[in-house]
């Protein structure tokens, strides 16, 4: 039997399922298959949690802006509680960096985000820290935190009430042209759909490839780890260090703290990465010396992956070559954070043909065709 779509969304993430509900709301039939038994199995349940407005360039300022605006309203507009708590964003910043710091600020300020500048003694009265070498800091009190398990959850059941089809257990096996849609087939069943939605996350490229297109989109893994219960007397707000890579936050009574990934965390991975825990600690000491001392629950610990693409900026909007097939995949460690925003764009521009407010040029798969592969956005830790 074939289960028949206007739109196919592959993924149940944060962005899958922020993609189904806007598409359902928006009147189309549709359904979201995963190949993990529940919502939230990949980078989405293991991602660190923390949301911010605190961006270099426009698009990823309004993106997460109105993101965190969305996590805000939840409750009253959905009657959902997906954990939106405003318990800041600290920035150390040092001096080389400082006046582009600065102009990000500005920019920031000029799409109503939130965000103080904090002289060194000032920044250390939220999170302590060894002032060398730091020209200041940034504070955004709106930052914070949201329950990735529970948007997601919310986003799904608010599609179900669309009356979207949901299919856990369904790995996609093969994904075939029909005239203008597709026929594709995942776990014991075969779907007709005349759109297909790739949220699927560091499996992206893989999806892709099933239906012969390239998107570049790989797997990059990450390592939390945790302070043992109560090790750290007070709570800290998710706070980066520019200089050295490493962050921090308390979630309940543990800390929680990770840095830059080791050269070679391509592929898929959930096994934390001791080994480099090293490197963390030999980079993030001086910045944080009580580090050095937080004893460690490793059961607490945990890994997961980026969904990475060659620039670190998001792959987003339908194929040059396919307009039956639209990538919402590849935003490299700020999907969930942008995911109410994002699937929003996408029912948008699928239903209108557009997408008013945001100029999403940069997001284009196209532009890989155009530039070489590897200039980075900034602020992707």
């Amino acid at each position: 039997m074939v289960t028949s779509a206007d739109a196919l969304v592959i993924g149940a993430g944060a962005i899958g399922a922020s993609c189904a509900f806007h598409l359902a709301r928006a009147g189309l039939r549709t359904v979201v298959i995963d190949q993990f038994g529940g919502p939230a199995q990949g980078s989405t349940g293991r991602c660190f949690a923390s949301v911010r407005g605190q961006w270099a360039d426009d698009m990823n300022i309004e993106l997460s802006w109105r993101s965190i605006q969305a996590f805000r309203s939840f409750p009253e507009r959905y009657g959902f509680d997906v954990g939106y708590r405003a318990s800041g964003y600290l920035f150390t910043v040092p001096h080389e960096a400082w006046p582009a710091h600065l102009a990000a600020v500005e920019r920031q300020r000029a799409h109503g985000v939130p965000v103080e500048v904090l002289d060194v003694a000032a920044a250390t009265e939220i999170t302590p820290f060894e002032p060398a070498g730091l020209a200041g800091a940034t504070w955004g009190p709106a930052d914070g935190v949201v329950d990735p398990h529970a948007v997601t959850v919310a986003y799904l059941e608010l599609a179900r009430a669309h009356a979207a089809d949901i299919r856990f257990r369904h790995a996609v096996t093969s994904l075939d042209r029909a005239g203008t849609g597709w026929v594709v087939r995942a776990g014991p069943r075969e779907f007709a759909a005349g759109l297909v939605v790739n949220a699927a996350g560091g499996w992206a490229g893989q999806v892709a490839a099933l239906a012969g297109l390239d998107v570049p989109v790989a797997h990059s893994r990450r390592s939390i780890y945790a302070g043992a219960p109560g090790a750290f007397g007070r709570p800290l707000p998710m706070t980066i260090d520019l200089a050295s890579g490493t962050y921090l936050r308390s979630e309940g009574d543990r800390l929680l703290f990770g840095g830059r990934p080791p050269p070679r965390s391509a592929g898929y991975s959930t096994q934390v990465d001791w080994p480099w825990m090293e490197e963390v600690l030999r980079l993030g000491v001086p910045r944080f010396p009580w580090l050095a001392e937080l004893p460690l629950d490793r059961g607490a610990s945990w890994a997961g992956t980026y969904e990475m693409s060659p620039d670190s900026q998001g792959i987003l909007g339908p194929h040059p070559d396919v307009p039956a097939w639209f990538n919402a995949c590849g935003f490299s460690g700020h999907g969930f954070m942008q995911s109410p925003e994002i699937g929003r764009l996408v029912a948008e521009e699928v239903v209108t043909g557009q997408a008013a407010g945001v100029d999403l040029t940069p997001l284009r798969i196209q532009r890989f065709r155009q530039a070489p592969r590897g200039v980075t956005v900034g602020m992707v830790f």
